[in-house]
């Protein structure tokens, strides 16, 4: 790897070997990244599975908001659980949605523009903003009794 100083007067990044492939991704001169297949991206926030996927000038994300409480397992917590569910999607910011999967596991989603050509610094921003957007609504979910979990998809409680 090499490393170069830039001074006041220096224009921004140079990239003399771009454009390079970097992952998903191929670096252009000015640090632009395009993508060569849709990128998809893990990161965890507060104990949580994230996704980002860049698709198309906007990215996707998706969060793992916690799991709703099972009636044999703690049925003194599901109603508030539930009451909590049925009052969040109309607080979410706008482009956002709440879906409660099959297994109980309850997600929520957001469309963010992304900047073009997308950077890695941008991407990164995006990733962060969403994170920190998530908090309320995750101390919300939990103070209603809508635990974290950490079950995997598709396993069985037994």
């Amino acid at each position: 790897m090499s490393c170069t100083l830039l001074d006041e007067n220096d224009a921004g990044p140079d990239f003399p070997d771009a454009p390079f492939r970097h992952g998903p991704f191929e670096v252009q001169p000015d640090g632009g990244l395009e993508a060569l297949r849709p990128p998809h991206l893990r990161f965890a926030w507060r104990g949580r599975g994230c996704e980002a996927w860049l698709d198309g000038g906007r990215v996707r994300l998706s969060a793992h908001a916690g799991e709703v409480p099972y009636t044999a397992e703690r049925p003194a917590d599901r109603p508030a659980a539930i009451a909590a569910l049925a009052g969040l999607p109309r607080d979410l910011p706008r482009g956002w949605r709440m879906r409660l999967l099959p297994d109980h596991r309850v997600r929520l989603e957001a469309d963010v523009p992304m900047q073009a050509p997308p950077t890695a610094a941008g991407l990164v921003g995006t990733l962060v903003g969403f994170a920190l957007r998530l908090d309320p609504y995750l101390d919300r979910l939990e103070s209603a009794g809508v635990g974290a979990g950490g079950g995997a998809p598709g396993t069985a409680k037994t």
